[in-house]
């Protein structure tokens, strides 16, 4: 396992806040994010950056990209925000199957997109993000 992509539909929400989570947890591994229907080129939500900040975290240079085929291929794994992304990734890239899971997925839940909703609507998806990503880190340090 060498590298982990997480990926929601903008770029600029869940996916930063995921990736800065697993990636602090997990220094030793590459971690990125991208959009299904990324706003490119567009920064972190600034409650999203806040939230992070917060935590000791930094995303403020972080910059959405569209997800792509190669993007698919060189993850070792995906981790998607709801069972509506990993499907519509499934079908558009065949080749992620076996490595494309929800973030949410041992606590069988998705991660509502808190996009223009305000803070605790962030914060909300912020907790399962964090739950989500906590589980995920867990099972990854297993093949480290």
């Amino acid at each position: 396992m060498k590298s982990v992509l997480v990926v929601c539909i903008g770029n600029i929400c869940r996916s930063p806040m995921g990736e800065a989570l697993i990636a602090a947890a997990l220094p030793q591994l590459e971690v990125a994010s991208a959009g299904v229907g990324a706003l490119v080129g567009q920064p972190a939500d600034p409650i999203a950056r806040q939230l992070m900040a917060e935590r000791g975290l930094d995303i403020e240079s972080h910059r959405a990209r569209q997800l792509t085929n190669l993007m698919c291929q060189q993850a070792d794994l995906i981790l998607v925000m709801d069972e509506e992304q990993r499907l519509q990734i499934n079908q558009r890239y065949p080749l992620t199957r076996g490595k494309l899971f929800r973030l949410g997925e041992v606590a069988r839940v998705d991660i509502p997109d808190p996009y223009r909703l305000g803070r605790p609507a962030f914060e909300q998806a912020l907790q399962l993000i964090d739950a989500g990503a906590s589980a995920w880190v867990e099972r990854i340090r297993k093949f480290l």
